[in-house]
């Protein structure tokens, strides 16, 4: 007897759970953003607005002997970055042969098993893609956190002022958007200590300038990660045993833990004249968001018959946005590969 729509429907979606859950933890940066509680859902909606305080509303008025007037003047300290969604869907098709071809309806929803984790690692490679590099072809309206690639982008490697506009905000007009920026000028493997030099100084930036919290996460470049390692050989370093207990290669720099992106070295295909090669980011989770549409967090859809073909499929769909709250407590490390 056939699998009805409705069955193998509400079968994917049990399936939907454990592959998202289980795809999401290679991913660090949106792993370590679910983690601290950087995913949020929000109901529908146009846009995402975010108020930020990029100003100071009153002066301060010094009491000498009492009778100072009180300076009254004060200035409207919100603006509101706001943010467009990005949708994309990807569809889960099995045709008629291939239900004839392996009868039973374990066999029927092994292969659509097989097929959603598939798809869901597809849209998240493409997402993580997107998010770090700005290099996807298709999600073209997704923000990015690589401001070399994209005039949008966030965080930027620029050595003479920091030009892009990021919710719709100037950062040339508001400079409290602009990120922490290192140049490692290809010195960070030269000599014993340069990899810890650079990186003391980028925390200690994004330290300074955040406004809670520290620094927890740092995105490197496989040939940045293996430099710093190698400078920690004869060192001890811990880390937290959820992440031992993945098995995955994982070092820390104080409190933040480390992770190497694929998608790292970016600012090499074509950025601003200005920018240099993004080696590292360093990241406050509390103040880079991911954003879903509580419909579409990696939503499966119905199952239905293809018109005018023996197939039925089932659409996989996202509405999400890369947003920020705070950028100067970002920063980023430049021309880190050797």
């Amino acid at each position: 007897m056939p699998i009805s729509n409705d069955i193998l429907s509400s079968t994917l979606r049990v399936l939907a759970k454990d592959a998202v859950d289980q795809l999401f933890k290679q991913l660090p940066l949106l792993n370590e953003i679910k983690g601290k509680g950087g995913v949020e859902t929000i109901d529908g909606g146009q846009k995402i607005d975010r108020p930020l305080i990029l100003a100071e509303h009153s002066t301060i008025t010094q009491l000498s002997s009492g009778y100072e007037p009180i300076n009254l003047a004060v200035s409207d300290v919100l603006r509101t970055a706001e943010f467009n969604w990005c949708d994309f869907m990807a569809p889960i098709v099995i045709t008629k042969k291939e239900e004839l071809s392996n009868r039973g309806p374990r066999a029927i929803v092994s292969i659509v098993e097989a097929r959603l984790k598939s798809v869901m690692g597809m849209l998240q490679r493409e997402w993580e893609l997107q998010a770090i590099r700005g290099g996807s072809s298709v999600l073209t309206e997704m923000l990015t956190l690589s401001g070399s690639n994209s005039p949008t982008g966030f965080l930027e490697a620029n050595s003479v002022g920091q030009t892009n506009t990021v919710g719709g905000l100037s950062k040339t007009t508001f400079t409290d958007l602009q990120n922490q920026y290192v140049d490692a000028g290809g010195n960070f493997g030269t000599a014993p200590g340069n990899a810890i030099g650079f990186l003391t100084d980028l925390y200690l930036n994004c330290q300074v300038n955040s406004p809670a919290g520290v620094p927890n996460l740092i995105l490197a470049s496989p040939t940045s990660y293996k430099i710093y390692k190698q400078q920690l050989f004869t060192n001890e370093r811990f880390i937290a045993e959820e992440t031992l207990d993945g098995g995955k290669l994982a070092l820390a720099f104080h409190s933040a833990k480390m992770f190497v992106d694929p998608n790292l070295p970016t600012g090499i295909l074509g950025g601003k004249a200005n920018d240099q090669t993004i080696s590292m980011m360093t990241l406050n989770t509390d103040f880079i968001k991911v954003v879903f549409d509580s419909a579409a967090n990696f939503s499966v859809e119905d199952f239905e018959n293809i018109s005018g073909y023996a197939s039925r499929s089932a659409n996989i769909f996202v509405r999400t946005q890369l947003i920020f709250d705070h950028l100067k407590s970002q920063g980023v490390l430049a021309r880190a590969e050797t």
